[in-house]
């Protein structure tokens, strides 16, 4: 999302960067925090009538008392201390536009994927060890703890993205107990407990976590064509047909069968570069053949297939707000090259 960061550098993830750049990196990161997300953007976010947003943090969010992991190396806790302030005013700028605000444990102790989002990329023993799993549980009860008198406080996400073969059973124990350290703190009638599917289909869940006692749990699924081969080797018209068609009918079948409410907490235009090849008929060296009428067209039809999809759970969340490089990703790129609506909700 920002490689500007990253240039020169041998990390590719947030505990790598913060060990290789060493006392350097209090002083680029505080700088990133103050200038890459402001004021502005939340204000342009209502304007477009986007109603919430969905922001991640780290495990090491409140400072320095995080469990140790090898990959820290002689570095007891590597990770720049002061998101915590950031956050809350992210919170005052929420507030000031009305915009609602899902907090995601986006990345745990020890990572609970293997993926760079997850904090430690291709580590993920979150799973293995009690000490990541109760710290875990202790930064969702402090979260909840501080921000339940904010009236924008929407939901809490108990973990982003847990890894497909952490099994299902503990994610539900995990989602159990996380929902009892929320609950200390945020009424069910004031905020949402939001879980991630764990990139396994909602029918595992069917029967888990429907307690009564478990009131406002919603359910958070992320949809992506880019990652598996199947879709990796799709055309733009494939793309737009899995989208209005395999993810209406989704939608269609969790609405109807899950009995949990749902959000898409992920989707982008994201897509393979081979998209434009194929789409041409030519090999992937001649990709240039769809020219940026042809290639907005595209990015045009396989949103609108996608919002058409979603819009028929309780909300979604584009990821991301921003980057620097790749504007597929990027919800203010999306709109402003005209790909994506410039205004949502409602229209009066």
């Amino acid at each position: 999302m920002t490689p500007s960061l990253f240039a020169g550098l041998q990390a590719e993830d947030e505990t790598a960067w913060c060990i290789e750049l060493g006392d350097k990196a209090a002083l680029l990161l505080k700088q990133h925090w103050q200038t890459f997300i402001c004021q502005e953007d939340f204000a342009w976010l209502a304007a477009c009538g986007i109603n919430a947003v969905r922001i991640p943090v780290g495990h090491w969010i409140f400072g320095s008392d995080y469990p140790y992991h090898r990959s820290f190396g002689q570095i007891k806790y590597p990770y720049v201390p002061g998101g915590i302030d950031v956050l809350d005013r992210a919170f005052d700028w929420a507030e000031n536009h009305g915009l609602l605000v899902v907090l995601d444990l986006h990345a745990a102790p020890g990572c609970q994927n293997g993926f760079d989002n997850g904090g430690i990329k291709d580590v993920c023993e979150w799973q293995n060890q009690p000490e990541y799993f109760d710290y875990s549980l202790q930064v969702l009860e402090k979260l909840a703890e501080r921000y339940h008198g904010c009236s924008v406080l929407h939901g809490i996400e108990v973990l982003n993205e847990p890894h497909w073969q952490i099994a299902t059973d503990f994610l539900q124990r995990y989602t159990a107990a996380a929902y009892l350290r929320i609950r200390k703190f945020c009424p069910a009638d004031q905020v949402a407990v939001v879980f991630h599917d764990g990139f396994r289909p909602y029918k595992e869940y069917v029967g888990l976590l429907q307690d009564s006692a478990l009131d406002n749990l919603i359910l958070d699924i992320h949809r992506y064509q880019c990652f598996e081969q199947q879709d990796i080797d799709a055309d733009v018209y494939q793309h737009i047909g899995k989208a209005i068609i395999d993810w209406r009918q989704e939608a269609n079948d969790i609405v109807m069968h899950s009995a949990r409410k749902t959000y898409v907490g992920e989707w982008s235009l994201g897509l393979n570069p081979q998209m434009m090849a194929l789409w041409a008929g030519q090999p992937l060296d001649c990709a240039q053949q769809m020219d940026d009428f042809q290639q907005a067209v595209a990015f045009r039809g396989y949103a609108a297939a996608q919002l058409l999809s979603f819009e028929k759970y309780l909300g979604w969340f584009f990821w991301s707000y921003k980057t620097e490089t790749m504007p597929p990703w990027s919800f203010r790129d999306c709109v402003e090259q005209g790909w994506l609506p410039s205004r949502y909700g409602a229209q009066e």
